[in-house]
């Protein structure tokens, strides 16, 4: 069997937070060996909810977790921070979203650990990166969010039409901890791929600046004098549209895709007007156009319209709820899933990676480490 893509990387991970996380777990996925630095009572992620039915497990840290290794290592007493520096001797890549006030007392400067391992590549993943005035600003999820632009455009589309009064909203989840993770990961793979020319460095990452990247093309319309809003965010004319039995996104921006959806619709007399050939008038007349289309939606059902739509090249999908992806033919015949192993006993199935190899597969599976499991091979 060939070698994953990261076999013979050593990673510590001191994390507190699903960006840091999230940044070892895509690592663990490729076959890094992920040894998480937990204090003496665990990772706060280790409780947080949701917890899976049954088992009281948190599911968080099950899939952030999976595939990993546990040492307890209290950077507080100075056998922790002994522990810490005979770890760092080992590593390539250290991850670290220890607040800055803290990061001396526990032994994790970045100006100290880079004299010391000159080879290693640090980083570190904070709310607000580690310099500018907010370098010690902390932020939940929902902070970063908005701190980054999206909130302030949800809900727009259909969502602002059905519910005009909403506030802005938070995406569920930790979508702004992802994004912070994934860029984490990307900077720390080229930081350890530029190690033979350049040796070891400091990676700065911030989770809000990975956020603002997402949401880039707000900023973008800035240039031309608009300020996007969730009361005006939306296409011209597509969107999200109720069909019979459930919901389509439609997106036609080029004329071969308007022409493609004119013929989905069944070439009706309205769409036939020469005045319609002209992108700019078909944009001033948008919500007539969306009118019209979802008068037709709702008389066709979600998987009709989307294989007729695919047929004539016009970008249309379904909106499938978690339960259709995980049982999805397409996601089972790509292995996206795989069975773990829980802490408490039993297995669970777990999201292996947004990504595959073609000459590796990512086999995905392992376990979730109890604390400290790594304690008595270190002392022995």
């Amino acid at each position: 069997m060939p070698s994953l893509p990261l076999t013979g990387c050593r990673v510590l991970e001191c994390s507190r937070t699903v960006a840091a996380a999230y940044a070892g777990r895509l690592m663990a996925a490729m076959g890094a060996d992920v040894v998480m630095l937990e204090p003496s009572g665990g990772s706060p992620l280790r409780h947080a909810a949701p917890l899976l039915d049954g088992t009281g497990d948190s599911a968080l840290f099950t899939y952030l977790a999976v595939g990993k290794r546990s040492q307890v290592c209290d950077l507080d007493s100075a056998e922790g921070r002994l522990v810490l520096e005979r770890e760092l001797v080992h590593a390539d890549i250290l991850i670290d979203d220890t607040p800055l006030r803290d990061r001396a007392r526990h032994g994790l400067d970045p100006a100290l650990i880079g004299a010391r391992h000159p080879g290693l590549v640090h980083v570190s993943v904070l709310p607000f990166g580690a310099s500018g005035p907010k370098a010690n600003w902390d932020g939940e999820e929902i902070n970063l969010l908005h701190a980054g632009g999206e909130g302030f455009l949800l809900p727009n589309g259909l969502s602002h039409e059905l519910f005009p009064d909403r506030p802005p909203l938070k995406i569920y989840g930790h979508f702004a901890g992802y994004q912070g993770g994934t860029m984490a990961a990307l900077a720390a793979l080229t930081a350890w791929w530029a190690v033979p020319v350049a040796g070891g460095q400091y990676v700065d990452v911030s989770v809000q600046d990975a956020v603002l990247s997402v949401g880039a093309f707000a900023l973008q319309r800035l240039g031309d004098g608009s300020l996007e809003h969730r009361t005006s965010r939306r296409f011209r004319y597509g969107g999200v549209f109720e069909a019979s039995d459930g919901y389509v996104e439609l997106l036609t921006l080029e004329d071969r895709q308007w022409h493609g959806l004119v013929d989905l619709l069944g070439r009706p007399a309205w769409a036939e007007e020469e005045s319609l050939s002209d992108p700019l008038e078909r944009s001033r007349r948008g919500d007539e156009i969306n009118g019209h289309v979802r008068e037709w939606m709702r008389r066709h059902p979600v998987e009709e319209i989307v294989r007729r739509a695919q047929e004539l090249g016009v970008p249309a999908a379904k909106y499938r709820t978690p339960m259709e992806v995980t049982q999805s033919e397409h996601e089972r015949a790509r292995g996206l899933f795989a069975r773990s192993e829980l802490e408490s006993g039993g297995s669970v199935e777990v999201l292996v990676a947004p990504f595959q190899f073609r000459c590796s597969l990512l086999p995905g599976g392992g376990r979730v480490p109890a604390l400290g499991e790594m304690d008595a091979v270190v002392l022995a």
